[in-house]
């Protein structure tokens, strides 16, 4: 099988594009010398300034372009569409979280529904050759079948956020099928690494064994995450801009897949990881299982290695190890001051 290589003659549209994913994508985009028109709001869900960090390394690229806006302003969205000549669009923004979307549900129907409705109408609109999408493990809920298969049925959400994430794939579907929009969907599983979200586990298990301060370990760490590292979810991702087979299927051109490890870790295992790399031993509080979360995520990834010949495979040691030396160079020398 001949994969296509990213085409730099288009122009790529990244909302979230100061988010994790979103800057590490946009990054990668930009260093094959791709034109990356990035799109963000910039809310506080967590400290602004790692976002603007982020937006620091990209504004460096040339051919990247950054607008402070909303999904929600479809008005000021259009303006972006008609100015520009996007070809690819690859959909990251979304309210995060699992646990916020308890105390804050409103935030998720804007941002999560209203936003990508605005977005799906962009692409209908403006003849968007592919539309990616970030979904979510989340979607999966309380499936006890594992490895989790896109197969599945998945209609037992356990959190409003994987609500959204679900409803996001069905408003594709719609698009796909109405319309002929091109759409792949994107569960992601448990993303880590260097510039991660400081909400993340890791992140704060890594900054509080750091400062000798104790961790929460929910379920008594008897939990199992798929964690996929960074870089392995930019390059599935890369590989299916131009490689997905949705581009070739006129009848329905619409498909999701699993970006994750296919090796769940156990929680305590995870956290044994970053006890090596930080060199020290975690003070450990043990607590329940937590209102949304659940006690297992595995992807099973066969599609993603039949389609686009990739497997993610970045152990949980070298990744870690990856994310504390950042972490040590960024925040323990104050070159990035994280609230």
């Amino acid at each position: 099988m001949d994969l296509k290589t990213i085409d730099n003659e288009k122009i790529y549209f990244v909302t979230g594009a100061a988010g994790f994913i979103g800057m590490h994508l946009s990054k990668r985009l930009l260093e094959n010398g791709c034109k990356v028109i990035g799109y963000d709001n910039l809310n506080d869900y967590y400290d602004v300034n790692l976002k603007k960090a982020r937006l620091d390394i990209l504004n460096e690229y040339e051919k990247f372009v950054f607008h402070k806006a909303d999904l929600v302003d479809k008005n000021y969205l259009e303006k972006v569409f008609k100015d520009s000549k996007i070809n690819i669009v690859i959909n990251l923004a979304a309210q995060a979280g699992v646990r916020y979307s308890i105390d804050n549900p409103d935030a998720y129907i804007q941002s999560n529904i209203v936003g990508y409705l605005n977005i799906l109408e962009m692409c209908r609109h403006h003849k968007v050759e592919h539309l990616l999408y970030a979904s979510s493990s989340s979607v999966y809920g309380a499936n006890k079948k594992i490895p989790f298969s896109t197969e599945d049925r998945v209609d037992n959400p356990v959190s409003l956020y994987a609500a959204t994430k679900k409803s996001n794939e069905l408003m594709a579907h719609t698009y796909s099928h109405l319309y002929k929009v091109p759409t792949t969907g994107l569960r992601f599983f448990t993303v880590y690494g260097p510039y991660g979200r400081p909400d993340m586990a890791y992140y704060s298990f890594t900054k509080a064994i750091m400062d000798g301060k104790p961790i929460k370990v929910f379920n008594n760490g008897d939990m199992y995450r798929d964690f996929t590292y960074i870089d392995d979810i930019i390059d599935g991702v890369i590989r299916l801009i131009e490689n997905s087979p949705v581009l070739s299927n006129k009848e329905l051109p619409y498909k999701i897949y699993n970006i994750g490890n296919n090796k769940p870790e156990k929680l305590l295992d995870f956290i044994q990881a970053i006890e090596m790399a930080v060199g020290k031993e975690a003070i450990k509080e043990y607590y329940p299982m937590q209102p949304g979360d659940v006690y297992q995520t595995y992807a099973e990834v066969s599609d993603l290695v039949q389609d686009v010949l990739f497997k993610p495979d970045t152990s949980i040691e070298d990744g870690i190890n990856s994310f504390v030396n950042w972490y040590k160079t960024h925040l323990s020398n104050h070159h990035l001051v994280i609230k």
